[in-house]
């Protein structure tokens, strides 16, 4: 195997795992924001929550039956949920800037690689 054959090798096994990271990448951003549509969502039922007089009666769904729940214990159920998802967002926050950081490094890595390539081209046989 010559030289270029192992840069083409090189240049395509760069490009495929940079398709690979890009691929998770969406995934990774489309779980972000599924997650934090759900944060505003259960952001805006601790706001009502919060609105609703001391003996309010509060109802929770559950499979088809709506059961009654105790104000300060849907409250507490709520928090709980904001802070979860506060934490998974953290999360995928995380692994998107780490996955950010592998496409730059592939990115650099198929350059390297193209620019090897064109000197090879370059030079006089």
């Amino acid at each position: 195997m010559n030289v270029v054959d192992m840069l083409q090798k090189q240049f395509q096994d760069s490009a495929t795992n940079l398709q690979s990271v890009q691929k998770e990448y969406s995934k990774t951003l489309a779980d972000r924001q599924t997650l934090d549509s759900q944060l505003n969502e259960n952001k805006q039922v601790k706001e009502e929550l919060d609105l609703a007089p001391g003996g309010a009666k509060v109802f929770k769904l559950i499979g088809p039956a709506l059961v009654n729940q105790d104000l300060g214990e849907a409250k507490g159920n709520v928090e709980k949920r904001i802070g979860y998802i506060a934490g998974e967002l953290k999360r995928k926050d995380d692994q998107l800037a780490a996955l950010d950081k592998k496409q730059d490094e592939s990115r650099e890595k198929m350059q390297e690689v193209q620019m090897q390539m064109q000197k090879l081209q370059q030079a006089p046989n």
